[in-house]
């Protein structure tokens, strides 16, 4: 199990889930794959979270040789994904606009942890405003990265935006819950240390009412019924694993299912799209 962990540990597994949602991008928008936009995205993703749990050890140890010892691994990592962002860059220069904006959104949500005087204190408390940058972020680079350069209905992508957000929020919603103990102690904020357990509930179903929605709109443009059928799964399925997360949960539960619910939905819209091939075939 020590190979699970250290593809959980290291934000492996989270970024295959980002290039992932690309490639259910693709399919949603009948967009043709790009091989370096997964790339991209994927060692983007890698290189973005390793950097921030440096810099969340750091803020919490303060001691620059424990970082250096604890945390070598997660610096070699991001120096290769690095290098393949630059990589991937290189061949794909019409991106490098779109994606110097999505890494401004990583490093803006860092900043309530960067050891410097004045610790940004404005963006350590604004709270609710942390989550919604989050799933901004991930919407940003796992819709719009993968359809810059394509001419493509502008509606379509911007509800498929809104259907990727709020799947987004929903899963920022659980571990915000998860952290919530930890982030009061420490005085960090988020969604749910901002509003009740009550209020967390009831946005999660307007957050899940926003997501079939955007789903039966965008099947307007570009999907039929069988995707709406995932999304609809989707939701579901994230529902419930809200309800669970309200009991205390293991490590595999958060850094693997609620994770792996961004290559649940991936995998379901792809199979979607296998049947409707062999239906029309």
């Amino acid at each position: 199990m020590k190979w699970l962990q250290f593809i959980l540990s290291h934000s492996i597994f989270i970024s295959i889930c980002a290039a992932a949602l690309c490639f259910q991008t693709h399919i949603l928008l009948n967009v043709n794959p790009q091989p370096l936009v997964y790339l991209l995205v994927f060692s983007s993703t890698l290189a973005g979270y390793n950097f921030y749990w440096i810099i969340s050890k750091y803020y919490f140890s303060r001691d620059l040789n424990h970082l250096f010892r604890k945390s070598f691994s997660n610096i070699l990592i991001l120096f290769f994904a690095a290098a393949a962002v630059l990589f991937c860059l290189l061949k794909l220069q019409y991106l490098i606009k779109v994606f110097c904006f999505s890494a401004v959104l990583t490093i803006i949500y860092s900043f309530p942890l960067w050891p410097v005087k004045p610790r940004f204190k404005f963006l350590k408390d604004f709270g609710f405003l942390k989550t919604i940058l989050l799933s901004f972020t991930w919407t940003f680079a796992t819709v719009v990265i993968p359809t810059t350069g394509f001419n493509h209905n502008f509606q379509a992508i911007l509800i498929l935006c809104i259907a990727r957000f709020s799947f987004m929020l929903m899963l920022c919603a659980i571990f915000d819950s998860r952290d919530s103990r930890i982030d009061k102690l420490n005085n960090l904020r988020s969604l749910a240390t901002d509003i009740s357990e009550r209020k967390l509930k009831i946005l999660m179903i307007l957050t899940f009412l926003v997501f079939i929605f955007s789903g039966i709109l965008l099947r307007i443009y570009y999907s039929t019924t069988l995707q709406l059928f995932a999304f609809l799964l989707t939701g579901i399925v994230t529902l419930i694993v809200y309800q669970l997360s309200h009991k205390k949960r293991s490590y595999l539960f958060y850094y693997f299912l609620v994770d792996g619910l961004m290559l649940l939905t991936s995998i379901l819209t792809y199979s979607a799209s296998i049947l409707e091939e062999s239906f029309n075939y």
